[in-house]
């Protein structure tokens, strides 16, 4: 029989997928059939630090530092009172779900400075949640600001909130660092059990018509797991910490290849969005034709077989590779 186990953050969850983050988490009916369809887990939508302190000095400096010099910057940011749901309502989230649903829920948090909104973590765990997964999304657009300078703010909020809670931490990350692999390991060194590999940053657009910037979003596809996919594959083995892998989990292959990289699961959002939260049953199914098929017995015998420490080619998820690609079209050249 196929044992489809895995492991993360100390979780011991039935099978690899996971739902991650977004609206579809974010009420109690939704979550109790993302359980029915085979989801190991679940993230909740994330609560934003703006709507936990956005009165603070400290975010004052980040978000309100020059609103009113522009008549467009007053739609920059939402009524913080009325976006998603509130602190309470979150809270009171956690404690429903934990009644209603058997697998771990895991919180969310969205912030960045080191307010007072930290020790709402510890309401989390309070209210019942199993893990907490922080979201760093921070757009690096201050000229004055170093990165070195965003790598210890970052550093010192995941130390704080890892000395504050019993729970585990999770962090969730872009892929825009200098290097990669040194800031994992300063992250688990600060109390991180966990690497959310990767953040999607979504995108402005601008309306030609309007002659205004408007929010853009489009859901992942299976192309957009090969960046977290690479990047896993060369930091397992070289950081002792979980990875999860978020973005372009749309098949059983794409969780396959989640787990020979070395992660622990597979978060999957924009695939039950487009078509349904009933597609996790198949996804799975689809991962338990091709155990079958090419005769492995459990998630864990596949984990970390095709990380960078693995292959015979260790090049093939580096430079070498980017070779190698840009070779492929030589002959289709005019």
């Amino acid at each position: 029989m196929l044992d489809l186990r895995t492991t993360y953050l100390g979780l011991e969850l039935k099978n690899p997928l996971v739902a991650s983050a977004s609206s579809l988490t974010k009420n109690l009916d939704n979550l109790r059939k993302l359980e029915d369809a085979g989801l190991s887990a679940v993230v909740l939508h994330s609560l934003f630090e703006e709507q936990i302190d956005h009165d603070s000095l400290e975010l004052d400096h980040y978000l309100n530092q020059g609103t009113y010099s522009y008549a467009e910057a007053l739609t920059y940011f939402p009524d913080l009172d009325n976006y998603n749901i509130g602190p309470q309502k979150y809270l009171e989230l956690i404690q429903k779900a934990k009644q209603s649903i058997s697998i771990p829920i895991i919180a969310s948090l969205n912030g960045i400075t080191k307010g007072g909104w930290v020790d709402y973590a510890t309401k989390m765990q309070e209210a019942g949640a199993d893990a907490i997964e922080l979201n760093i999304y921070y757009l690096a657009a201050d000229k004055n600001i170093p990165g070195t300078y965003l790598e210890s703010t970052y550093w010192e909020l995941v130390r704080e909130m890892s000395q504050i809670l019993k729970i585990p931490l999770a962090v969730k990350l872009s892929p825009f660092f200098s290097s990669l692999p040194y800031f994992a390991q300063r992250l688990k060194e600060a109390g991180a059990r966990g690497l959310v590999l990767f953040n999607r940053f979504y995108q402005p657009d601008i309306d030609l018509d309007e002659l205004s910037v408007v929010p853009h979003l489009e859901l992942s596809t299976s192309e957009d797991l090969l960046l977290p996919l690479r990047w896993i594959a060369i930091l397992y083995g070289r950081t002792s910490i979980d990875f999860a892998l978020t973005s372009g989990i749309h098949n059983g292959k794409d969780v396959i290849k989640t787990m020979m990289v070395g992660a622990k699961v597979a978060m999957t959002a924009s695939e039950l969005i487009a078509n349904g939260i009933e597609r996790a049953t198949t996804i799975l199914s689809e991962t338990q034709q091709w155990m079958e098929t090419h005769e492995y017995a459990s998630i864990h015998q596949m984990q970390g077989s095709i990380s960078q420490q693995k292959v015979e080619e260790p090049g093939a998820f580096e430079r070498a590779n980017y070779m190698k690609a840009l070779r492929k079209y030589d002959n289709h050249l005019p």
